[in-house]
């Protein structure tokens, strides 16, 4: 849509050139340069439906500013695009090439676009630099949450309304699942995410301190890994992979429980036979100082480095598009994303359906109180991560006690650590 007007007016400018002498040729042509439309690019990795999602929502940008963006794939090792929707687990690319990218707040001021956006504390971490000024957009962040089916937990003759607020009392009703014949009570998506990170940062032990070291081989974390092992020895829990696998299971009705990200439920409106039911990470309550907020993350839109000003004027535009009331609502709906700002958070409130408020009541739940958030993620880390997920995997299939596996993962993401300290950052400004 947006070529053809330049199509035109190079159509325009050709024409001229012919019939006019060399010299004044010349200024339709440049007349015609700066007519010519900028379309920066957008970079994405996006599932096919997803990446449909955004394009819809490209096109609604298009009808009301008259602008367009080009959507690419994101590919390991290019050059950042002008706009880049980046996911948990590339932020170590990220934060390893700072130069590539700018601030967010930089590009919005020099293109003249007001960027005024009050983030809850809980969001912060990792998209804001040391003045608390954004230097990238968190689009999509969510946090773990339980999600059960209450269809399963009615046949196992329990109350759908009282899910389980801790580790203790679910191992409970995994038991009572499985004795009405689930073969696959309780599974989990993103392991380390979940059960590293956040299990960490609601039993007040951050997987990461301050200074990017890891340490998720403390006491409560053994406790709840070992704990794991022995659920998986009695067939409560089952792992089917390491991103988000186990969510296929829970939407077909396999799994009666399941803990992933809150901005799931928006795919789980339609799963066959499940009525969906969601509540906060359970925590253990034998740990000092009472549970913990859980961690907000997710995709971020960060900026490329080295672009016309003119892409970043309609790459500002955009932003600020992302960030209306309206856009911000449908964010939450069809992506399951947590609201930006107030106004999104009202409107969130009042327009949602119940699934949808159910949601975010859950999240909130789960994200409230003080916590102590290095804003330094495991999972960000795709390095460690994967160490980390190797070294669950070994407990979790009997191989390795849980202190010995937990000690391996931290001694050696460390090792890695240590030879790529801009890793151990939370963000690259």
């Amino acid at each position: 849509m947006s070529l053809r007007p330049a199509l035109l007016a190079a159509s325009i400018s050709l024409a001229l050139a012919f019939a006019l002498p060399a010299q004044a040729a010349k200024a339709p042509a440049k007349a015609a340069s700066k007519a010519a439309p900028s379309e920066p690019t957008l970079a994405h990795n996006l599932s096919e439906d997803n990446a449909a999602r955004l394009a819809e929502l490209i096109s609604r940008f298009h009808a009301e500013t008259g602008q367009t963006i080009k959507l690419v794939r994101l590919e390991k090792g290019d050059k950042p695009a002008t706009l880049n929707l980046i996911s948990r687990y590339q932020m170590s690319d990220t934060l390893s090439q700072p130069k590539d990218f700018v601030p967010l707040h930089s590009m919005m001021q020099k293109a003249g676009e007001k960027l005024s956006l009050s983030l809850p504390e809980v969001l912060r971490p990792g998209v804001t630099d040391s003045r608390g000024k954004l230097v990238a957009l968190p689009i999509l962040y969510s946090t773990p949450v339980l999600f059960y089916n209450k269809n399963a937990m009615r046949k196992a003759g329990l109350d759908p309304e009282t899910p389980p607020k801790t580790w203790f009392e679910m191992q409970g009703v995994l038991d009572k699942l499985q004795a009405a014949g689930y073969d696959c009570p309780y599974s989990s998506s993103w392991p380390s995410w979940v059960h590293l990170d956040n299990v960490s940062a609601v039993s007040g032990t951050p997987a990461i301190d301050s200074k990017g070291n890891l340490k998720f081989n403390a006491l409560p974390q053994v406790k709840h890994v070992a704990m794991m092992a022995t659920w998986t020895k009695a067939r409560y829990f089952r792992l089917y992979g390491h991103t988000d696998e186990a969510s296929q299971q829970f939407r077909n009705g396999q799994c009666a429980m399941l803990t992933t990200d809150s901005r799931e439920y928006a795919s789980f409106q339609d799963a066959r036979g499940v009525e969906l039911g969601v509540a906060p990470l359970p925590y253990h309550d034998d740990v000092f100082g009472g549970r913990r907020p859980s961690l907000a993350d997710g995709p971020s839109l960060w900026i490329g480095a080295g672009k016309p000003a003119a892409e970043y004027k309609v790459a500002a535009k955009f932003v600020s598009f992302l960030l209306s009331p309206k856009i911000q609502v449908e964010l939450v709906r069809h992506y399951g994303g947590l609201p930006l700002t107030e106004a999104a958070r009202k409107a969130a409130s009042s327009e949602l359906l119940q699934d949808g408020r159910q949601m975010l009541e859950a999240a909130y739940a789960s994200l409230q109180g003080k916590a102590e958030d290095t804003g330094i993620r495991l999972a960000n880390i795709d390095r460690a991560r994967l160490i980390a997920d190797e070294e669950l995997d070994a407990v979790w299939n009997d191989k390795k006690p849980a202190k010995a596996a937990l000690d391996t993962a931290v001694s050696r993401g460390n090792a890695v650590l240590a030879s790529h300290p801009l890793m151990k950052k939370s963000q690259p400004f």
